[in-house]
């Protein structure tokens, strides 16, 4: 198989000159993007608008300079992400927008819309066939995705607790997924249901088509029927008060393939581009209502139309790159009984593994791992 294109450029800039805003378009256009006929399409950017608290991801400022190339190219773009499947400020699309304000997405600062993908309360979503897949079947993506006519992915490569890393596979797969969606990737559970904040409104029983909720009339509060629960996640959209949860249950490599199975689902047979900044790369999720020093120093922009060569070659630069002092990472290669995995994201949580999802990805034809990487040098 011939070698993916994947093209980089530095954070570098010259003193009066052009901003970064204005290097990524000029790294995202030699990459090949007008390649695309985005005339009357409509264009979803998929990113991560951060959760309250954290302040590592990407800045509105790389949103708007995509959807500025979009808009010249005669696209209609639109900012997208889809709700979380556990509490937080991005449950439901109410939440999330107004989570996305404050952390500075808006129309004026991006130019351009923000859908929530799968809706208000994360239910609205498309059964997707996974072509090859060997873990999911149908992947339930958010409706306005799979409605939109070109993806373009804009991922802030950082670390993560369980996948090692996120980058282009996780904000895709994971993201794109509806609440049921990422349900299904992370949970071989069944529902667990917090008597406590359970209201007895019932909502959660219209959604269950297999009879595995059961309404306590005496105590006024809904139960699982573990013999009927088949963990579908249906009943956790509509559950207005976080009483339903799943447990983190899938084991790592299971939940890495399953993302790379949802990221088939979302691009395949569409046209599709590919971005990916590692900068303040934090150790943690985006997820998190926190975020700590970054354990690598920013290495640059990088991108591709080949989302699994893209994630190759970003994650290739960080382990070539020097550990920051005074973060988690180091922290951990200090420690007394420190183990060296000669790796970055495993040393800094060793807990998390990467690989697995990686060789998965190129297993179902997602992409193609290797790569040619073109140095772009902009003005």
């Amino acid at each position: 198989m011939e070698k993916s294109k994947v093209y980089y450029t530095d954070f570098r800039t010259t003193a009066f000159g052009n901003g970064l805003p204005a290097k990524l378009k000029e790294l995202i256009k030699a990459a090949g993007i007008e390649q695309i006929d985005m005339a009357g399409k409509f264009v979803a950017i998929k990113m991560h608008f951060g959760e309250l608290g954290n302040i590592s991801y990407l800045r509105p400022n790389y949103a708007k300079a995509v959807a500025d190339l979009v808009k010249e190219l005669g696209g209609k773009p639109f900012l997208t992400d889809c709700n979380t499947m556990y509490p937080g400020s991005r449950k439901n699309a109410l939440e999330h927008l107004e989570c996305a304000w404050e952390n500075g997405f808006t129309p004026l600062s991006t130019g351009c819309p923000i859908i929530i993908g799968d809706g208000l309360k994360g239910t609205d979503d498309v059964s997707v066939p996974v072509v090859g897949g060997e873990y999911v079947k149908d992947a339930k993506i958010g409706r306005a995705i799979m409605d939109a006519d070109v993806i373009i992915s804009l991922s802030h490569f950082k670390g993560h607790e369980m996948t090692g890393f996120g980058g282009t596979i996780k904000n895709i797969g994971m993201g794109c997924g509806s609440r049921v969606g990422k349900t299904e990737q992370h949970s071989n559970s069944q529902a667990c249901i917090d008597e406590e904040k359970c209201r007895g409104c019932r909502l959660c029983q219209r959604e269950c088509a297999n009879n595995g909720l059961v309404f306590d009339e005496k105590k006024k509060k809904m139960r699982i029927d573990s013999k009927n629960c088949v963990g579908c996640g249906r009943c956790l959209g509509a559950c207005n008060f976080d009483a339903i949860s799943f447990e983190n249950s899938s084991a790592i490599k299971e939940l890495n393939c399953r993302m790379a199975e949802y990221t088939k689902a979302v691009v395949y047979g569409r046209p599709q581009f590919h971005i990916s900044l590692i900068i303040d790369v934090s150790p943690n999720c985006d997820c998190h209502c926190e975020n700590d020093v970054p354990i690598l120093p920013n290495i640059g922009m990088f991108a591709s139309f080949d989302p699994l060569a893209l994630d190759q070659a970003c994650v290739d630069a960080c382990l070539a790159a020097q550990p920051l002092p005074n973060s988690q990472l180091t922290d951990n290669m200090k420690k007394a009984d420190f183990v060296d995995h000669h790796d970055h994201f495993t040393n800094s949580t060793p807990e998390s593994e990467w690989r697995s999802c990686l060789e998965h990805a190129e297993k179902i034809g997602l992409g193609n791992r290797s790569y040619e990487l073109i140095f772009v040098k902009t003005n």
